[in-house]
């Protein structure tokens, strides 16, 4: 099946005004220009105009883009471009839509080329590279004059249209330095910079003075316009942030999607893309043209085909770089080397560091999570930056649940969150943090009804923010639960009208209540609620705890407090990411047999609940292991790690049921951090506890590491899941070696 062309480069003159050194026309191995014409015929642009709508309409391509370009395109000619123009957009614009364009290097640009080319509509790039030193390196006359100020002239023409201005094109040359060159592109205001690394092939090389010469110089770009607040589009950096999320590139310089680009020569024939000049003489033709030869010939050639077949048509060593679907091997030119492109990039090592720059600097799309934190986390323990970033897409999640509920809630209720978030957002947010609220939305919104707890939330966020209130909230059991602040116990009915005032929170009943303020347990400067009266907490494996007595309550806040003081000594990695993620510890009732309990909820983040264990060792164990349920709980609401659709069940060696997919990855995760835990526990016990800790260390990290080697090889995890687990995988295993994991 042909792949119809998309992208159609016509050479309108053959012939340049400069003499650039770096030229791949006129400087390289191909020298097929001296016997073309100089300027295209009226003729061939007619027979050029009829093959693409032919070729458009056999294939119901509904757009295309034309680049006229040369050697120099303007040295054709007002009068010449202009009937170029009129033909290609007459045979065309009622084929589909037609985006033009013309590449120049801006030396005879004037207004009359600027009213024709707004009057065609066509996009003018331009070519610079930089700076007047950086560009005078290589853009100059033949006699060696300066082209800057003319070129910055032709630049300036167009930042007064901006309609027809596209932007600039760089080639690079890592003799100039980076940010000068940034800056001086930059303050042209262009709406898109490309910038080019230089042709070359293993034959002829670039210059280079490092190993990944021009990587460091890109990146030291990348972080300039990054924090810039990208003023402009750069299409390669663009293309490497696509291409890592699964899109497709726009450019052919990296990924792997087929190329739909073909060349038209000012004597009507087709060409390959014309950068493989830089191979050899005629590596670009394709003996074909448009007065013998229908474009969907001309889709069938070899090297049409050499540049469309994706990962099948990469090297070995290109396709088992992990960072393949991303780079794609590169510009296909830059792979040639005595005869054959079966070959990694000329620039594979600059690819490669650019690419793994990129991709661990950039935003994930969901949420602002960066794939160096992603990866971070999957190591098991992930830092407080990447718990702050997972604990405010757990708040987007539920402020979104909330909105959600709006067509359910009172208008007073809603007028009052209103308000709350635009005068009180802390005190709204922290309310909206509290695990169990999120429990409450997501059941209300699976079943029917009114959602009158809305008014308890709204609340509880007033008397934080120090704000006196009056509303119908929501009652059971005889109490009134206001998340994160208390209850009140002692109220009659399903609803009642709360009044908060100066500190005092009763109803507008003359019974008296009693109000009992939410519990806490802390470590210094360490706190949480200790949450044994939220009415939606029953949400875990085993059951909820009754409210504690005074003897329990004692016994909570001194196992809690050693057991955060050895986390914060012996396991500084987690007590980071619980620092900013835990908030919540609930107490579940013990279980009959008397064995540590332990859970999370799905839909709790933030909530680690047990039953209170025999000493706090244990407690701080099962602190760090639930809440690695909790972490990855998080990354799942944002991200895919596996097919969802995928129902077969997996064996866990710690439990003798098999587990589905979802099931394993998360005893997994969970189980890097036990793995950590008794890793950690053999160096700092003594005499039995030391042999205790050697053996669960060795049970559990041989555990860990069978049910990453199953996950990895269930083919049932995304792309993003893959290198979630071998980040898992790696970690064990260094363990398991006895060394650090590489990124510690």
């Amino acid at each position: 099946m042909v792949t119809p062309f998309r992208q159609f480069v016509l050479k309108v003159h053959s012939r340049c005004d400069l003499a650039c050194n770096h030229c791949y026309v006129y400087e390289h191995a191909d020298q097929s220009w001296r016997s073309r014409p100089k300027v295209i015929s009226a003729h061939t642009v007619g027979r050029v105009a009829a093959r693409i709508a032919e070729h458009v309409r056999r294939h119901d391509v509904d757009k295309i883009d034309v680049v006229l370009h040369g050697g120099e395109p303007l040295l054709a000619g007002h009068e010449r471009l202009d009937e170029i123009a009129r033909v290609l957009r007459g045979a065309l614009d009622g084929a589909c839509q037609v985006d033009l364009h013309i590449q120049t290097n801006g030396i005879l640009l004037d207004e009359r080329h600027c009213d024709l080319f707004a009057e065609h509509g066509i996009q003018v790039g331009v070519s610079l590279d930089g700076d007047k030193a950086a560009n005078d390196r290589h853009r100059l006359y033949a006699s060696g004059r300066s082209s800057y100020d003319q070129v910055l002239r032709a630049v300036e023409l167009l930042r007064k249209r901006p309609e027809i201005y596209a932007g600039l094109l760089c080639t690079i040359d890592v003799a100039n330095e980076p940010i000068t060159v940034y800056e001086a592109l930059r303050e042209l205001q262009p709406p898109r910079i490309d910038f080019l690394l230089p042709y070359a092939t293993w034959d002829n090389p670039p210059e280079r003075p490092s190993p990944t010469a021009y990587a460091d110089w890109l990146i030291a770009v990348f972080e300039r316009w990054n924090a810039d607040g990208r003023p402009m589009s750069v299409r390669l950096f663009e293309s490497i942030i696509r291409t890592t999320r699964g899109d497709a590139s726009l450019s052919e310089a990296v990924g792997l999607e087929p190329s739909t680009m073909i060349v038209i020569d000012t004597d009507g024939s087709y060409e390959l893309v014309d950068s493989l000049k830089v191979a050899y003489d005629g590596a670009p033709a394709t003996g074909h043209d448009v007065f013998q030869h229908a474009l969907d010939e001309v889709a069938t050639h070899p090297g049409v085909l050499a540049r469309q077949g994706g990962l099948e048509n990469l090297s070995a060593t290109c396709r088992e770089c992990p960072i393949v679907t991303s780079c794609g091997g590169g510009l296909y030119t830059h792979r040639f080397r005595a005869g054959s492109f079966d070959n990694p990039s000329v620039y594979c090592a600059d690819l490669v560091k650019l690419i793994s720059h990129i991709r661990d600097e950039t935003e994930m799309p969901a949420h602002k999570i960066p794939y160096a934190g992603l990866d971070s986390l999957a190591t098991g323990s992930g830092s407080a930056a990447d718990m702050e970033r997972l604990a405010d897409a757990q708040l987007s999640l539920r402020r979104a649940l909330i909105a959600a509920l709006r067509p359910r809630a009172a208008d007073e209720v809603w007028e009052l969150f209103t308000r709350l978030d635009r005068h009180h957002r802390e005190a709204l947010e922290a309310v909206l943090a509290h695990p169990y609220v999120r429990v409450w939305a997501v059941e209300r919104l699976q079943g029917e009804g009114e959602a009158t707890y809305l008014a308890n939330v709204a609340a509880a966020a007033m008397i934080r923010a120090g704000q006196d209130v009056t509303l119908r909230v929501a009652a059971g059991h005889g109490a009134v639960h206001l998340p994160t602040v208390g209850t009140l116990h002692g109220v009659d009915g399903d609803t009642v009208t709360l009044v908060a005032q100066a500190g005092e929170i009763g109803t507008d009943g003359t019974a008296k209540h009693e109000w009992r303020p939410v519990r806490t347990v802390s470590c210094g400067d360490f706190s949480l609620v200790l949450e044994d009266a939220d009415p939606h907490r029953d949400c875990h494996q085993w059951p909820a705890a009754d409210r504690l007595d005074a003897s329990a309550l004692s016994a909570w806040r001194h196992s809690f407090e050693a057991a955060w003081f050895l986390i914060e000594k012996e396991y500084p990695q987690y007590a980071q990411g619980l620092r900013g993620g835990l908030t919540t510890l609930t107490p579940l009732a013990p279980a009959p047999t008397g064995r540590d309990v332990s859970s999370t909820a799905r839909h709790a983040f933030g909530a680690v609940a047990a039953a209170l264990p025999a000493d706090p060792a244990t407690l701080a164990l099962l602190l760090i292991h639930e809440f690695q349920h909790v972490k990855l709980g998080a990354v799942l609401d944002l991200f895919d790690l596996f097919d969802k659709s995928d129902t077969r069940l997996y064996h866990a060696p710690w439990r003798e049921d098999p587990r589905p997919l979802e099931g394993l990855l998360q005893g997994t995760y969970a189980h890097i951090g036990v793995t950590d835990f008794w890793r950690t526990r053999r160096n700092v016990v003594r005499g039995a506890a030391q042999v205790k800790a050697e053996e669960e260390f060795a049970r559990w990290c041989g555990h860990t590491l069978a049910a990453t080697g199953t996950l990895a090889g269930s083919q049932a995890l995304t792309p993003l899941g893959e290198r979630f687990v071998a980040r898992m995988r790696e970690t064990v295993a260094a363990w398991q070696a006895g060394e650090e994991a590489p990124w510690s």
